[in-house]
């Protein structure tokens, strides 16, 4: 609620309960009369709680100079407020014709409480109810701004993140197409139908926060099409992909690096001595992707443009898919593998 409706709510709830209270009363109209100038005063400290009190001094933490204002201006309502009901509730109250009987007696008398400290308890539980109401509104809208604050550059990095490997892939696949060219123009033009389905994938469809896994993995295909134009040879490697449900959807660009950082350090020029293995498994809604594939111990080089793939999944897959995800990356003797679940309705 905005500050206008929080106001109307709360004079319109502490109207109903003077209400209450008056009609289990004998006289209604003359607990009316003794009780308006208290509500007045309510209405009134609310209302500067809530336009000024709050936000010019407890939410700016100036919490001394809160409660001494606070303080003083529930003292000075409740005696006012209860000093002038008694005068004005003495004009109000009728007496019969041809007697003269002495005033009712007042608050304060015979032990019971007076006025002011009536009105200060009231006053003072309309107040601390009315600052529960502003802290609570002032801490959800706070929430809400730190969620949109952290929505907004989850979405800033993760667009960064994809600009990052978009440019990546472009420039593995231009190099491969360049070889080819040199070797086989036949197969050099089948090689650019595949980098144009590739590329429409990551200019058009990566644009999207989900993406069918099928369209994921027709990428792949057509990755491994295009590595397989390089040369005649028959390198070692094996694919199995099982979709059960085709309309999955999964973040894009999540796979794909894994594969490309596969096609990379497995050596597969050295046919006798590689080999790469690439399942992908979906059910209903769990993704199994398992790659594995030979490697040559010692530093890795980097290229000098791109290099940030598996690490850009990591932390992707962090941002995306938060304690709904498991990824376990090994290395044992000469073999490298990956082995990542995502659950897509966790």
């Amino acid at each position: 609620m905005n500050k206008i409706n929080r106001t109307i709510f709360q004079l319109f709830l502490w109207a109903a309960i003077w209400i209450i209270l008056g009609l289990s009363q004998k006289n209604f109209t003359h607990f009316l009369h003794e009780n308006l100038l208290a509500y007045v005063f309510q209405a009134v400290l609310i209302v500067a709680l809530i336009y000024q009190i709050a936000p010019q001094f407890l939410f700016k933490k100036k919490y001394l100079l809160f409660t001494l204002l606070s303080i003083g201006a529930l003292v000075v309502s409740a005696v006012l407020s209860g000093g002038l009901t008694p005068h004005l509730g003495e004009g109000m109250r009728p007496r019969p014709e041809g007697m003269n009987l002495p005033p009712p007696p007042r608050f304060g008398q015979n032990n019971m409480p007076s006025p002011v400290l009536i009105n200060l308890l009231l006053l003072s539980v309309s107040y601390v109810l009315a600052i529960f109401l502003e802290t609570f509104s002032f801490a959800q809208k706070k929430e809400e701004a730190l969620i949109l604050i952290k929505t907004e550059n989850i979405e800033n990095e993760l667009k960064f993140l994809k600009s990052q490997i978009n440019p990546h892939f472009l420039f593995n696949s231009l190099n491969n197409i360049y070889s080819l060219s040199m070797i086989d123009s036949n197969k050099a033009q089948q090689s650019i139908l595949y980098l144009s389905d590739m590329l429409r994938y990551v200019l058009y469809e990566c644009e999207k926060p989900l993406v069918p896994l099928e369209k994921e993995v027709m990428y792949i295909k057509d990755f491994i099409q295009l590595y397989l134009l390089k040369s005649s040879k028959k390198y070692p490697i094996a694919t199995q992909f099982t979709i059960e449900n085709k309309n999955l959807q999964i973040a894009p660009m999540l796979l794909i690096p894994f594969v490309e950082n596969a096609f990379k350090h497995s050596n597969l020029e050295n046919i006798d001595e590689s080999y790469l293995r690439i399942k992908i498994h979906c059910t209903d809604k769990i993704v199994h992707f398992c790659i594995e594939n030979s490697f040559r111990k010692g530093p890795i080089v980097q290229d000098v443009v791109g290099g940030i793939g598996i690490k850009n999944v990591q932390k992707r897959l962090d941002l995306l898919y938060p304690e709904k995800h498991t990824l376990t990356i090994s290395e044992i003797n000469t073999t490298f593998k990956v082995e990542l679940k995502i659950d897509t309705n966790a």
